[in-house]
């Protein structure tokens, strides 16, 4: 399924569904005309998370409706709006992006034994076709980062590789967006560059893990204008997912709504020669086969 955050125009948020012919089931309208019993109030995703089978059970019989709105009539917006926590990410987890960073920083490198983790901001949520604010009086070096994210569906501490993935809700796009000068200037941690406001779209949909035959099989591109900076796949992550889970979930719990981005491959725009940053204006598309593309313009962000 293709679960969805989304608004009617001039409405609230509320939650849907893609059924099969690609429009919009809306699950409280559902719910009413179907005669249902709907599991949570289906307002916010991570309510419906936390429902596991009930109410992934639900939104697929859901699904089955004639449906309410095209897609072109409503807009996307990131499948878990408000982040419950920081969003959880794997840095340096393409061997080639290992390594084109270490290049830039010294010519003797090892290669990582264990994942590398940080978080971006709840802020940072942005959906699937909005603006991304580039926060000029803050960062000149505004750069890309396609990426698989994960979202977790069943709660967990210390979860074993071999059932890390049934802690898996699904999966959907994502872009760490990342202001390369802020992430250097503050004793070299990444917190405060991957954190501005609206600098991680997502989406354009959840989608569960019935759809997707291998996460580790699938193609990854980000364009700029056009122009395509990064194409790999995720079969070549040197920590696979179920590694991540396990090495992310010690002593550390993992909650129904939580998101972990995977890492990104090469072609960043910071390791490029010469170095190439986004500018207001800028188109950014970002894309994973099987679940769908993003496109988000660069826009200079109000200063208060």
């Amino acid at each position: 399924m293709k679960l969805v955050t989304f608004s009617p125009h001039a409405s609230s948020p509320r939650l849907g569904v893609a059924n099969k012919d690609e429009r919009i089931v809306d699950l409280a309208r559902a719910a009413q005309e179907m005669s249902l019993s709907p599991p949570c109030d289906l307002v916010d995703m991570v309510e419906l998370i936390a429902t596991s089978d009930a109410g992934l059970a639900f939104a697929k019989r859901a699904a089955t409706h004639a449906g309410h709105h095209a897609l072109g009539e409503i807009a996307l917006h990131a499948p878990v709006m408000r982040p419950r926590k920081n969003i959880f990410c794997v840095g340096w987890n393409y061997l080639e992006h290992f390594e084109e960073g270490a290049a830039s920083r010294k010519p003797d490198f090892e290669l990582p034994s264990l994942p590398t983790f940080f978080t971006k901001a709840p802020t940072t949520a942005n959906g699937p076709f909005d603006d991304v604010p580039y926060h000029t009086g803050v960062t000149q070096k505004l750069d890309w980062e396609v990426e698989l994210a994960i979202i977790i569906g069943r709660q967990g501490t210390n979860i074993p590789a071999n059932a890390a993935m049934e802690h898996i809700y699904g999966y959907t796009v994502a872009n760490d967006v990342t202001g390369r000068d802020v992430q250097r200037q503050h004793g070299q941690q990444w917190f405060k560059g991957k954190s501005l406001d609206g600098s991680c779209p997502m989406g354009p949909w959840l989608v569960t893990p019935d759809e997707i035959d291998d996460p580790h099989n699938l193609a990854l591109e980000c364009k700029v204008n056009g122009v395509v900076k990064q194409q790999s796949s995720t079969r070549h992550m040197y920590f696979k997912i179920p590694q991540i889970i396990e090495q992310l979930s010690g002593g550390l719990t993992l909650q129904p709504g939580d998101i972990i981005l995977t890492g990104t491959p090469p072609g960043v725009g910071h390791a490029r020669k010469p170095p190439e940053f986004m500018q207001s204006g800028d188109i950014m598309e970002t894309h994973v086969a099987g679940i769908g593309t993003l496109r988000n313009r660069i826009a200079t962000a109000d200063r208060r």
